[in-house]
């Protein structure tokens, strides 16, 4: 088992790069922001945020990864800093 590091650095570089993953996609098939947050039944501010790297609900992230209809663990990656 490994011991968290002392601040919360890594972890929102890891949700930065999510976010990043997730845009690349959806600029990948060609659809806009609305496009996304209307189909996965979100607000808009809400995937605003998840691109941004905000704080975000694994809820939020499946709805978006069977929108885009790419597997959850593509758009996570591998999870490490």
């Amino acid at each position: 088992m490994r011991d968290l590091p002392d601040d919360d650095t890594w972890l929102r570089d890891s949700q930065r790069r999510i976010g990043e993953r997730i845009r690349a996609e959806r600029l990948r098939q060609n659809l806009t922001q609305d496009d996304v947050w209307i189909a996965a039944g979100i607000q808009r501010w809400t995937y605003q945020r998840v691109e941004a790297g905000e704080d975000w609900r694994g809820s939020t992230l499946l709805r978006i990864a069977w929108v885009l209809d790419v597997p959850l663990a593509e758009l996570l990656g591998d999870g490490r800093p």
